[in-house]
């Protein structure tokens, strides 16, 4: 390569670094010069167009404070994102074990317009609530006059995480993100993962929240309580003759089990049992059998769920209104929440004149997790995650990973067996009217010429084995599926349920997306749905008291004159092939009134 003096006097003012005193260039001279040149081209054309490569700032984890056991005290644990009932339970339940926690409000429109503000786009509706509704719970402790440092070193916030295709697993980020943008940069965030329990970065010190058997137990009779008077109060409020009745008896019930479970005392090992026991191999499994035994035996739940379902029992009720009945099943925050979240869906199916049939929210998710690790426990029987399957000749290491998954097995079906054994208690406790759960393997079976369980999305195949268990078995006049805007799995189980339709023709099945806007046209859509719930529950009820051989006026008198009928508390048997409410009492009164029928006090129900 040849290059002019005049090209590089700058470079042949000095003598080269090789040493020559002759004033000639060297070849890695010339290179520099060539090197440099290139360089400065390359970054006057980035800087053209708008590109910045010269600092290259890679991502790290901001740094976590932790919440440590000796903040207890003075630090206020916020959580949300179930219903207000689950919540008052819970904060009872742990407020036994010391800890003070605090429910955010019901997220509102506002706080879903600021987590859009504050947080990345293109996230899913329930991101935008609850995200935005943490910062707006937060603004308002400082518009009360708490400083942003108080409110960073005296509350976190508990909140789930997880995995897979759901954006639900980028809810860590988004919580940050929006936290940093918002001012409140450093706010701890704990994450309580669906697969890993507590996430608090570090392990190097006593945790602000404990995760032992104390604290599962406490958040298991909370959950499964909650969700018993979840379904309950949408029984009864449809059908009250006094209005109010209801909500001021759920109320005072919630209070009353928030009490009692804040009344809980620590079970543990007392006097010489305790000294005797206390730093051997058999200490903590004789903790946890005492605590579970305990758990199993207790009586002053079930005692305090009976007073519960006699104050229910006074709660007068008029059986003879025709209501359809609105199963609801979707997204789990979309059909928990009972707010702008869901457009307000709850409230207004009940404005129109319709029951709205809400599922046990944290126990089916619960039986369906567990249904899910069975499942794929039984598929991968014999084999160790992390290692190759033994040979064929290794029949040591054979039977050593069977009996591995043989007993991951057992542990699970146990665990299946506590929830259903305990949640059963509180039903039976509260009057035994309830709804059973579904059955997850019937679920799955139902599912499966549609939606194999392996495409594991959402609820998987839960949604749609529910749409067609309901329907089957007559427990519902229509489906109304909730999932937010944009939701991935809930778009793949939509797919899936275009072919359940139009398998079972005669099924009223609507899906409706939720958002921060369009409240007016997803209202509408509904009407049109329980326009043809209405004409089937109507007809269904005409064709009942035809049956009853008697006049709708001879079955009014008649419960007049037994006012037990009327109580919320009374259990109407469900007759083969009808849905409706007022069409199975119908059945009921014509029974007794034939004398072929037997009626019992309601609070006979939980004594039974």
């Amino acid at each position: 390569m040849s290059m002019s003096n005049e090209t590089i006097t700058e470079s042949t003012k000095h003598e080269d670094n090789s040493g020559n005193g002759n004033g000639s260039l060297s070849s890695s001279t010339i290179e520099d010069f060539i090197q440099q040149k290139v360089t400065e081209k390359r970054l006057r054309l980035e800087d053209d167009a708008g590109l910045d490569t010269a600092t290259v700032n890679h991502f790290r984890r901001p740094v976590e404070h932790p919440f440590t056991s000796d903040q207890r005290d003075t630090t206020t644990v916020l959580f949300g994102g179930l219903t207000w009932r689950h919540e008052r339970l819970i904060e009872g339940a742990l407020a036994a074990l010391d800890y003070t926690l605090k429910a955010i409000p019901t997220p509102d429109v506002k706080a879903f317009q600021l987590g859009k503000e504050y947080g990345n786009n293109a996230q899913c509706n329930p991101t935008y609530f609850t995200v935005g509704n943490l910062v707006q719970y937060l603004q308002g402790l400082e518009e009360k006059g708490l400083s942003r440092k108080d409110i960073i070193d005296n509350y976190v916030f508990m909140t789930a995480g997880a995995c897979g295709p759901c954006r639900f697993g980028l809810y860590e980020a988004e919580y940050r993100l929006a936290l940093r943008n918002s001012g409140f940069d450093g706010f701890r965030v704990i994450l309580f993962g669906l697969e890993g329990g507590l996430d608090q970065t570090e392990t190097a010190y006593e945790p602000g929240l404990e995760m032992n058997l104390d604290f599962f137990l406490a958040i298991l009779n909370a959950m499964m309580i909650g969700d018993e008077l979840f379904q309950l109060g949408y029984q009864v409020r449809p059908y009250e003759i006094v209005q109010g009745s209801t909500d001021a008896a759920m109320q005072e019930a919630i209070q009353d089990l928030h009490d009692t479970l804040r009344g809980t005392e620590k079970v543990e090992l007392k006097g010489i049992w305790k000294k005797l026991i206390t730093d051997t191999k058999f200490e903590s499994l004789t903790n946890y059998g005492i605590k579970f035994i305990h758990q199993l035996k207790r009586q002053d739940l079930p005692q305090a769920l009976d007073l519960v379902q006699r104050k229910f029992a006074e709660i007068e009720i008029d059986r003879f209104r025709v209501r359809p009945i609105i199963k609801i099943v979707g997204e789990f925050w979309a059909h928990t929440t009972e707010g702008d979240g869901n457009f307000n869906i709850f409230p207004f199916l009940e404005a129109e004149g319709a029951e709205v049939h809400v599922d046990r929210t944290v126990g089916t998710r619960v039986l369906y997790m567990l249904h899910q690790y069975k499942a794929l426990a039984k598929e991968n029987k014999g084999l160790v995650e992390g290692q190759a399957p033994p040979p064929s000749w290794r029949l040591d290491k054979r039977f050593a990973n069977g009996l591995k998954s043989r007993i991951k097995i057992g542990v699970l079906s146990a665990a299946e067996g506590i929830y259903k054994r305990e949640s059963n208690r509180v039903r039976e406790a509260l009057g035994g009217t309830l709804h059973k759960s579904a059955d997850q393997y019937e679920l799955d079976k139902l599912a499966s010429p549609f939606y194999n369980w392996r495409a594991g999305a959402g609820e998987s195949h839960m949604e749609v084995g529910e749409n067609i268990y309901y329907h089957t078995h007559h427990l519902c006049h229509m489906i109304l599926s909730l999932k937010p805007f944009g939701c991935m799995p809930s778009a793949q189980s939509d797919a899936v349920q275009a072919a359940v339709v139009e398998h079972f023709r005669d099924m009223i099945y609507l899906a409706v997306e939720t958002s921060g806007e369009g409240e007016v046209n997803a209202h509408s859509r509904v009407q049109m749905g329980l326009g043809n719930a209405r004409i089937k529950a109507k007809q269904e009820f005409k064709e009942a008291v035809a049956r009853t051989g008697r006049s709708l006026e001879e079955l009014k008198s008649f419960v007049d004159d037994h006012p037990e009928l009327k109580s919320s508390m009374y259990h109407v048997p469900h007759s083969e092939g009808v849905v409706g409410k007022a069409a199975n009492f119908a059945l009921h009164v014509g029974e007794l009134m034939a004398g072929n029928g037997q009626m019992k006090h309601p609070h006979v129900v939980a004594e039974s």
